[in-house]
């Protein structure tokens, strides 16, 4: 089933931003920046569940170096399109990352609260390193002094979904990322 039908079926999409194919594109590219800098370290890749849970698979198959694959739970939304401020950590690691270098796998770079408290909670534990990669960074929407050490795409102020990010747990599972009109979901 192509992106066009599904586009047709959801309404609720008022734009694609991005195909399937520029994805993966982006994504493979990233992957590349991210082997060469790595290579010969003990690295520790860690998604940050659930948005980015595809980003994150797509991912570290195109990795071309060893490294070992952990998931943390934490948000600040809810069911909301706006952050909440407020960041729980639901499921915690199960790896020791104390000595090793850290690279936290998230959907978007919002507002920062979440990945603001992750870094100090993962510098806590003594990591070599802690690094972020971000598929989505959206700069004009930051509360918190945090940057994306790797990107693939930088955004205006939207709502997007698909590819693993989502309005109320629906949408995670387009091919392709578009912008949600929050109002035609009520």
């Amino acid at each position: 089933m192509s992106s066009e039908v599904n586009e047709i079926r959801l309404p609720e999409i008022t734009e694609i931003l991005y195909s399937e194919e520029e994805l993966h594109q982006a994504v493979s590219s990233l992957a590349q920046r991210i082997s060469s800098d790595y290579a010969g370290k003990d690295l520790v890749v860690v998604c940050v569940l659930k948005g980015s849970v595809i980003f994150f698979s797509d991912l570290v198959r195109e990795l071309d170096i060893n490294c070992t694959l952990d998931f943390i739970s934490a948000s600040s939304y809810g069911s909301s399109t706006v952050s909440s401020g407020v960041v729980r950590i639901k499921t915690d690691l199960s790896t020791d990352i104390s000595g090793k270098d850290v690279l936290i796998v998230e959907d978007i770079l919002d507002t920062g609260n979440t990945l603001y408290c992750l870094m100090e909670y993962f510098n806590a534990k003594v990591p070599s390193s802690v690094r972020i990669c971000t598929l989505f960074d959206k700069p004009s929407r930051r509360a918190k002094p945090i940057n994306a050490d790797y990107s693939c795409f930088t955004i205006g102020d939207n709502f997007i979904v698909g590819y693993g990010l989502d309005f109320n747990e629906k949408y995670r599972n387009l091919s392709y990322v578009g912008i949600l009109d929050p109002e035609k979901c009520k």
